[in-house]
């Protein structure tokens, strides 16, 4: 009888790991450290913050905290204490009397913590 043969052995497929599980995941990762920092930041709230060693620099949309803090090490060759990251939304505003709405750009800021003794001379 066909029907109700034996079954044949098969071999076990490779396993995947799925998405949600603890499988160690690979991130894309910038490494060219010349572009990773776009400028540094230089407004009033950044100057009285670079009094207490904190630095502030405009970098790139997919930068992360361990990128920012290379770039730092090897274009000012000072080492970073701690890297601090804020993504600013682009926003739509009025602008003046015509009543016309503006975008305004979003950008990614790095807010960068020295020790007491390293300075970054911006100017």
């Amino acid at each position: 009888m066909a029907l109700f043969g034996k079954k044949k052995e098969t071999k076990a497929a490779p396993v995947v790991a799925k998405k949600g599980t603890n499988a160690p995941r690979v991130l894309p990762t910038v490494r060219d450290l010349d572009s990773v920092i776009v400028h540094p930041r230089i407004t009033e709230k950044a100057v009285a913050q670079s009094e207490q060693n904190v630095y502030t620099f405009v970098v790139r949309k997919d930068a992360t905290k361990g990128v920012v803090a290379d770039a730092v090490k090897a274009l000012y060759n000072v080492t970073p204490m701690k890297v601090n990251i804020v993504n600013k939304r682009p926003t739509h505003r009025l602008k003046g009397s015509t009543n016309r709405f503006v975008k305004e750009a979003g950008m990614k800021k790095a807010y960068v913590y020295l020790k007491k003794g390293d300075t970054i001379n911006l100017v």
